[in-house]
């Protein structure tokens, strides 16, 4: 009998030991019950039978919602879910011996009016939402966004760098992409500083930077992708709540002033949304000096104050019609008008060499460049399951974009002993690029943890560049056939993909496969260049894996291959006389470049800190790459792929929430480039960093103040480098009438009063220093006023289409002789 109750007694303690060591998983995503975004950083506890003052498991949900806790024991257990000033949300499971997964699905979490009343909400919002291939920087919940512009809100972004001349880096490249709404603009792709720079913050709710573009992305752009989203919705909601909102707001500073307005309802299936802004800014006293020495003992030196103006104006208007439940439609409609204007008077001086004892000329000189985008697309979705996790998209986009760019240059008297031919002359350069895309996309499970997305892609471009010389006789043009140009240049793209995602567990995978094939003609109506067709395939892979540590803590591997099609102005054969001292031309015979990048990410947040290191190997072969040599004493630039490179390059940024009123922010990193052309002789390399601190702080009365400084180094190219850059800037804003009225005050100026930009170049027979020196220094007052009977953003149309066809961006201006146009507002 003792020895069967010691064994009775033994398999107990057995069962009891083996049943309260059994782990089961709770699992789900809390969602806003309005925006059906994720809830970030609520508290979640598990009780056993039903709530007391220790909780038995307890953690927080992530950046999107989504949570995963593990619970040890079985029975009978109650799950609380809270979050400053919202609603407790409360579940009841049981939990059995077997363990296991159990998914509570989607909880919808509201705002607890009554916990609200009289309190003062003062928690922090996260700022950025990290993943292993893609940052996403909330632009609205930066207090900065009142005040400053889009380009201002870029040197706070993750993976992005903005230099002195406000040219633009993602993941440490100059050649990406940029969408706007998930649709291109060919005018943001193309001069997306001077876009950005004119562009209020207010108007954009978030940025994200694509660093590891899947299949489904366009082949194009080395460094990424760099997506806007406007303020017009997030384009989740599925509550039917009638209503309007928006704001109106005005800037006003020593360098313009701009006008913003936005508006967004839904009555009954009908969502819309219009925004609507414009902006003038001036940059005076620009001055440029270059002194250029050849290897003939030559000298030239080069001196000028130039003042700049920039107009820019943009309207688009988003609709979006629910069918029924299980299909959309929707349309946008959008336009963009850019106008800028640079003027001056230089002084040129050439001694040495063949000039002697030299001579010294000037003249006026008016550069206008014009450009507008218009852009329309229609989009209709289909889905095939409840959880709309299965659909079809059918897309249509139209796109085209007529430029203007007119140089005049009139000289001063010429003294006696000019050795150069120097007229009077002026030219005009029309351009258009045309789009059709169509586009059908799907995705579907494959299992609960699987999905698989295909898609078919077409693309009709249509480029033309009418460019039309002449020379300023008796105060009359006179049209010069010789140094005219008329080019027209055809691609068509045909586009496939298959992307497949998995989860399993702790770890997850993305692996897929584009292949483009493009059919290119080049026809010149006027000029000496040659026609010539050709077509080529490319074949893009693309690849990354996560490992989630824990719930807030991952880590990722990714690699993607990418392409950059040389566009029409790097086609182009047009040789740009208007400096006889510095001519430029594209190269028709360029091919494709292809990169490729290979980067380890870490990623570690909790409700108070954050932290996203990044390191990263990019190498190409055939990169293309502006570079200039003498000619019978006139610099010459063009463009080749003449580029063997290899950066590897840190990254990281951090935010702290010191206390629910403090936050910090740090975004830097630095990179190691080799940089050589076998073609050229040209060897460089060296290291580069950018550093940039924030501080917010919000004061009693609700008045916040915000700190940012920081600056970068040198950075490297071919045949020479750009010197670095800092900036402070501080703004205050406050609160009135019940958030109804937000007055701001911005003062920005770079540490040393005057931002002073210094260029070095050089190449087998001549060496040129540039220095220029820009007033930015900047006070800006912003009154906005917000309206409208609730305040949710309504669900409102995003094309489906992510095109992002372009040309290869510039990211640079060696040698030539800039204006300048100076900080933004």
């Amino acid at each position: 009998m003792k020895v069967n109750r010691l064994i009775f007694t033994l398999g107990m303690v057995v069962i009891a030991m083996t049943a309260h060591g059994q782990t089961s998983t709770i699992s789900g995503e809390l969602l806003d019950s309005l925006t059906h975004e994720g809830e970030p950083y609520a508290t979640i506890r598990v009780y056993k039978g039903k709530k007391s003052e220790t909780p038995v498991a307890m953690s927080v949900t992530g950046q999107d919602g989504k949570f995963s806790q593990k619970v040890t024991g079985q029975g009978s257990y109650l799950v609380s879910f809270t979050s400053m000033g919202r609603k407790e949300i409360l579940r009841k499971v049981q939990l059995t011996a077997t363990g296991g997964i159990i998914n509570l699905g989607k909880l919808l979490v509201q705002d607890d009016t009554k916990q609200l009343q009289g309190v003062e909400v003062v928690a922090q919002k996260p700022l950025v939402k990290m993943e292993t291939d893609k940052m996403t920087y909330d632009v609205q919940s930066d207090n900065d966004a009142k005040t400053n512009t889009v380009l201002d809100m870029l040197r706070k972004v993750p993976m992005v760098t903005v230099d002195g001349q406000d040219n633009i880096t993602v993941n440490g490249q100059g050649s990406f992409k940029v969408y706007v709404d998930g649709k291109p603009n060919v005018m943001f792709s193309s001069n997306p500083s001077q876009i950005f720079k004119a562009m209020p913050a207010s108007a954009v709710k978030s940025i994200e930077v694509v660093t590891n573009p899947g299949a489904k992305y366009d082949a194009e752009g080395v460094g990424g992708v760099l997506n806007i989203i406007m303020n017009s919705g997030d384009g989740k909601s599925k509550a039917k709540m009638n209503g309007y909102n928006g704001n109106v707001a005005f800037t006003l500073s020593n360098k313009g002033y701009r006008t913003t307005t936005f508006f967004s309802g839904q009555q009954g299936k009908l969502t819309y949304s219009a925004n609507v802004m414009g902006t003038k800014i001036k940059s005076n006293g620009t001055e440029t000096e270059m002194r250029r020495t050849s290897s003939d003992g030559s000298a030239m030196s080069y001196w000028q104050k130039g003042n700049t103006k920039i107009n820019f104006s943009m309207a688009n208007i988003s609709l979006g019609y629910e069918l029924d439940s299980m299909s959309n439609i929707g349309a946008t409609f959008g336009l963009t008008d850019y106008k800028m204007k640079n003027d001056g008077h230089p002084m040129t001086t050439f001694s040495g060499g063949v000039y002697g004892t030299g001579f010294t000329y000037g003249n006026e000189m008016t550069m206008e460049n014009k450009n507008t985008s218009f852009n329309g697309s229609v989009d209709y979705q289909r889905f095939f399951n409840k959880a709309r996790t299965s659909s079809l998209t059918l897309s249509y986009l139209f796109t085209t974009s007529p430029a203007e760019n007119n140089n005049r240059r009139i000289y001063d008297a010429l003294p006696a002993g000019v050795t150069i031919p120097l007229k009077d002359l002026y030219s005009a350069s029309k351009t258009r690029g045309t789009e059709h895309t169509v586009q059908i996309d799907f995705t579907t499970p494959l299992s609960k943890n699987q999905t698989l997305s295909t898609g078919l892609k077409f693309i009709s471009h249509r480029n033309s560049s009418d460019s039309k010389f002449y020379d300023i006789t008796g105060g009359k043009e006179v049209y010069n056939v010789a140094n005219s140009v008329d080019y027209k240049n055809t691609q068509s793209i045909l586009a496939e993909y298959a992307e497949y995602s998995a989860t399993m567990g702790k770890f997850g995978a993305k692996a897929g496969l584009r292949y483009e094939h493009t059919w290119e003609k080049v026809n010149f109506i006027v000029g000496s260049g040659a026609d010539f067709k050709k077509n080529y395939g490319s074949l893009v892979p693309s690849a990354s894996f996560t490992y989630n540590i824990s719930g807030g803590v991952n880590l990722g591997l990714n690699y993607n291959m990418r392409i950059s099609r040389p566009g029409v102005s790097y086609l182009n054969p047009y040789v740009d006389r208007s400096n006889p001292t510095f001519l430029s031309y594209g190269n028709p015979n360029l091919s494709v470049e292809k990169s490729h990048k290979v980067s380890l990410v870490f990623n570690y947040f909790t409700p108070k800190f954050m932290i996203n290191m990044t390191l990263g190997e990019a190498f190409a072969n055939n990169q293309i790459e502006q570079y200039s040599f003498m000619n019978s004493g006139v610099l010459n630039t063009t463009y080749g792929n003449i580029v063997r490179s290899r950066w590897t390059n840190f990254t990281t940024f951090m935010n702290y929430a010191v206390t629910p009123k403090t936050r910090i922010m740090l975004n830097g990193g630095f990179d190691y480039g080799d940089i050589r052309s076998q073609q050229l002789g040209e060897y460089n390399h060296g290291w580069q960093a950018s550093a940039f601190l924030g501080l917010q702080q919000t004061f009693p009365w609700k008045l916040n103040w915000s700190v940012f400084f920081g600056g970068l180094t040198k950075k490297y190219l071919l045949q020479g480098h750009n010197g670095g850059f800092n900036m402070f800037t501080s703004t205050l804003s406050k609160s009135f009438i019940k958030d109804k009225l937000n007055l701001s005050l911005m003062y920005f100026v770079p540490l040393t009063g005057k931002m002073h930009i210094k260029q070095y170049s050089h190449g087998a027979n001549f060496e040129n220093h540039m220095n220029i020196t820009i007033p930015v220094q900047q006070v800006a007052l912003t009154i906005t006023w917000n309206f409208g009977n609730t305040k949710k953003q309504f669900q409102t149309h995003k094309s489906n289409i992510s095109n992002d066809f372009q040309e290869k961006k510039n990211d640079q201006q060696m040698n030539g002789v800039g204006m300048g146009a100076g900080g933004g507002m």
